[in-house]
């Protein structure tokens, strides 16, 4: 057991909240959040271990974190195993105005180079502002560490006045992908609903809104335009699933 509080200095409080709150989340079965608390307290712990000069005091100290990693070991063995079974499952709800939520941020710990080919199943990739949208999305694709070859795009055709700038504007996108050695696969249904994210390396993912959880910046000059980071959000959730066999849409 760790001293209280008062007994203890700032950094050795700052390490054992955090492992505190690991154990919290750990028994309510949230074990991804569980782990990252684990990995984040007992690097501070090891921080505290190397500023100690006391025998005794270090003794203590590797105990504890020998018991803190032999458990976030099962943690993560647990999750492997989940995500082997196709049962792992996070789910992330974005409040409405919420800011933080670029594409990055969301799918960048998903992404690495055995990511070569996507699957993108979205009805809503009309619109100039969704089209825009699309293209952020891959050009986040084409970043390393990914070694993304082929994007396949399934969604619904634009009618009307609004086709043509649709099927030009996925064409010019396409163009661009090619001189990146990308190449993209477009296919138009009127009765796809769903929307779904796979990479062919296990990851599903579901977004309430699919790519347009955006809100409409305040003007061209306004934080936010750029920066997806700054963009204030729409009400929406996403779910997180890893199967290990993604098949094709």
């Amino acid at each position: 057991m760790a001293k209280s509080g008062k007994e203890l200095d700032p950094q050795s409080v700052a390490a054992f909240t955090v492992l505190k709150r690991a154990v919290e989340l750990d028994s309510e079965s949230r074990y991804q959040q569980a782990l990252v608390c684990y990995q984040e307290g007992i690097d501070l712990l090891m921080q505290v271990l190397r500023g100690t000069k006391d025998d005794t005091k270090k003794c203590n100290l590797r105990k504890q974190i020998t018991g803190y990693m032999d458990r976030a070991e099962i943690v993560k063995k647990y999750l492997d195993q989940e995500k082997e079974d196709g049962k792992y499952h996070k789910q992330i709800k974005i409040e409405e105005n919420a800011t933080g939520f670029s594409y990055e941020s969301l799918f960048q710990k998903y992404l690495n180079e055995t990511v070569t080919e996507v699957w993108i199943q979205d009805p809503y990739i009309r619109q100039t502002h969704q089209l825009y949208n699309f293209l952020r999305f891959c050009e986040m694709l084409i970043k390393k560490p990914c070694k993304v070859k082929t994007i396949h795009l399934l969604t619904s055709p634009n009618e009307g006045s609004g086709k043509q700038q649709q099927s030009s504007g996925l064409q010019e996108i396409k163009e661009s992908l090619q001189n990146h050695g990308v190449l993209l696969e477009l296919e138009y249904s009127s009765s796809v609903h769903d929307r779904e994210i796979r990479f062919n390396n296990g990851w599903m993912i579901k977004i309430g809104r699919g790519l347009d959880y955006f809100k409409k910046p305040q003007s061209r000059f306004s934080l936010g335009y750029c920066d997806f980071d700054l963009r204030p959000c729409h009400e929406t959730t996403v779910d997180i699933f890893h199967n290990k066999h993604t098949k094709k849409i």
